[in-house]
C-alpha cells in the first residue's frame, strides 16, 4: 500500500524538516504486521514528494491464530487485499513513522509546522464503502479538493467488471500535521475492515486526532461508528464526548467582546461597519443575503428591516449565540411575512455546507480574524470555491491603527480570541490571491475615520464574481 505526499512550498523539500525524513535517505521501519519505507521520488526546491509504501505480512499476520472453523486454517486469512489497499494497516504505519509530524512537534522549525502550505496527498488504491460519494462527503468539509476515480478491476480482462478501490488524491492547504490526523482518523472509516482490537483507547486515539475538527464535521456520527467499529457503547462514549467539546459559549458577552467593543465604542465602529456593508449590498442587488459568522443578530436585525432582501440567513458555530439572535430578533413575534424571509443556520465557516451556496452574498463581519490561520484554506475553499455567491463582504481590524487606541495596550490585539490581526498591506495580499485564485474581482475601502499614515480601523473587501 502507498501514500504519497507532495508540497510546492518553496523550498518544497522543508517536507523533510516537516516529516523529520531526510529527502535524500531510503528509510525502512519495522512494523508489528511488516514494514514500511519511506524514499522521496522527487525532491526539488519547487516541488517534493515524499511517499509511505507499507509492506503487510499476511503470514505473520496469522501466525499462531486459529481460523473460524478451529482447524487452525483458513485460506481467506492469507489471500486476500490487505497487502495490497489503503486500510487500517496504513493509519498505523504513519502513527508510527511520521509519529513526530502527526504530534505537531519540530525542533527547530516550529514555524513550518504551524503553517498552512499547499499539500496533495495521493492514496492510488483506498476503498471506500459508500465509492467516490462517501470520499467527498468525508474530506469536502475539512476544505479538501478531492479527486476519486474508480476504474476495471483487470482492463485485460472487462468482464470482470469495475474495482472496488478508488485512486484518490486530495488537494489542500493546511498545517501538515492536520493533513496526517485526517487521513489516520478517515482511512479506517473508509476501510470499515479495522485489524486491530478496539478498546476504549481507540475512543480517545479518536479524539485526540479529531480534536478541533471531528465536533463539528456533518458526518461525525458515521466517523465514530466506523472508526470504532460500530461498537455501540464505544460510540455513545465519543459522542457524547464530542458533544462536550461543542458545546456553545455561555450566554453573556465574553470578556473578549467587550474589551473588543469598549476600545472601538469612541469610533461607532459597529455602527459604521453595519451601514457600509449595508451600503456594498444595496449597490449589488443583493436580495439573497447570508451572514456568516452572524453571532448575536446585528446585521440580520438591520437586513430584515429593508424588504429588499427576500431572503436573511444568519449562520454561526454557536448555538448559544443563535438562541440569543433569535430572541433579541423577536421570531416568535414577527409578522408572518417577515418571519418567513429570516432562517438562523447552525453551522461551521470551515466546512461544506449546501445551505449557503449559490446566494446573491455573503457577509463575514469581524469573522476571519477568529480562525486559525491554518484553517483559512479551509474557509476561503468553502466559501468563494464551494458556495460561490455572488459578492463576499468580509471586515476585519487593521492592526496598524491599533496604536490610537488609547485604552488598549500595546501589542494587544483587539479582542482576545483573535487569532491575527491584518496590516493593510497583508489584506491587500490576501484579498489579491483570493480573487486570483477564485475567479472574483476584489476591492477594498477603509472603514473610520482614517488616519493618514496608519489608514483606517477597519478594512473591507469586496469580492465579485467573474
Amino acid at each position: 500500500m502507498l501514500l504519497t505526499i507532495t508540497t510546492t512550498h518553496e523550498p518544497a523539500t522543508d517536507l523533510g524538516f516537516l516529516l523529520h525524513k531526510h529527502p535524500e535517505r531510503v528509510q525502512a521501519f519495522a512494523l508489528s504486521f511488516g514494514k514500511a519505507h519511506v524514499f522521496y521520488p522527487e525532491a526539488s526546491p519547487s516541488r517534493c514528494t515524499a511517499a509511505l509504501l507499507v509492506e503487510v505480512d499476511p503470514i505473520g499476520l496469522v501466525r499462531g491464530r486459529r481460523g473460524p472453523a478451529g482447524d487452525g486454517f483458513a485460506l481467506d486469512q492469507y489471500v486476500n487485499d490487505r497487502p495490497y489497499v489503503a486500510s487500517s494497516f496504513l493509519a498505523v504505519a504513519i502513527g508510527e513513522v511520521f509519529g513526530t509530524a502527526l504530534a505537531g512537534r519540530s525542533t527547530h522549525h516550529e514555524e513550518l509546522v504551524r503553517a498552512a502550505l499547499p499539500f496533495e496527498a495521493r492514496i492510488p488504491s483506498l476503498p471506500s464503502r459508500g465509492g467516490a460519494a462517501l470520499v467527498e462527503r468525508l474530506f469536502l468539509p475539512l476544505g479538501y479538493e478531492v479527486d476519486a476515480r474508480g476504474g476495471l478491476l483487470d482492463s485485460s480482462f472487462p468482464d470482470w467488471g469495475r474495482s472496488p478501490y478508488l485512486d484518490v488524491t486530495l488537494r489542500t492547504r493546511a498545517r501538515l500535521q492536520e493533513l496526517l490526523q485526517h487521513l489516520t482518523v478517515l482511512i479506517p472509516v473508509l476501510d470499515g475492515d479495522k485489524h486491530y482490537w478496539i478498546g476504549d483507547d481507540e475512543v480517545e486515539k479518536l479524539l485526540r486526532r479529531g480534536e478541533g475538527w471531528l465536533a463539528v464535521h456533518p458526518e461525525r456520527e458515521l466517523i465514530a461508528e466506523r472508526y470504532l467499529k460500530r461498537r455501540s457503547h464505544l460510540v455513545r462514549a465519543a459522542l457524547a464526548r464530542l458533544s462536550e467539546e461543542d458545546q456553545p459559549e455561555p450566554e453573556a458577552p465574553s470578556a473578549g467582546d467587550r474589551e473588543e467593543e469598549a476600545v472601538e465604542r469612541p469610533l461607532s465602529l459597529a455602527a459604521q461597519r453595519t451601514g457600509a456593508v449595508l451600503a456594498v449590498l444595496r449597490d449589488a442587488g443583493a436580495r439573497r443575503v447570508a451572514d456568516l459568522g452572524c453571532g448575536e443578530g446585528h446585521l440580520l436585525r438591520a437586513l430584515l428591516d429593508e424588504t429588499s432582501f427576500e431572503r436573511v440567513i444568519g449562520m454561526d458555530v454557536s448555538l448559544r449565540a443563535l438562541e440569543i439572535a433569535e430572541r433579541r430578533l423577536g421570531l416568535d413575534r414577527l409578522p408572518p411575512l417577515k418571519r418567513e424571509r429570516i432562517q438562523l443556520l447552525h453551522g461551521s465557516l470551515t466546512y461544506r455546507d449546501e445551505r449557503i451556496a449559490g446566494l446573491d452574498a455573503l457577509t463575514l463581519i469581524e469573522v476571519v480574524e477568529h480562525l486559525d490561520p491554518s484553517r483559512l484554506g479551509a474557509f476561503e475553499r468553502c466559501v468563494f470555491e464551494l458556495a460561490k455567491p455572488g459578492l463576499v463582504v468580509v471586515t476585519t481590524p487593521n492592526v496598524e491603527y491599533n496604536v490610537r487606541f488609547a485604552e488598549l495596550p500595546a501589542g494587544r490585539m483587539r479582542h482576545r480570541d483573535h487569532r491575527f490581526e491584518w496590516t493593510r498591506a497583508e489584506f491587500a495580499s490576501w484579498t489579491d490571491s483570493i480573487a486570483a485564485r477564485f475567479g472574483y474581482s476584489g476591492r477594498r475601502i477603509g472603514i473610520g475615520p482614517e488616519d493618514a499614515a496608519l489608514g483606517a480601523p477597519t478594512q473591507m473587501g469586496i469580492f465579485r464574481r467573474g
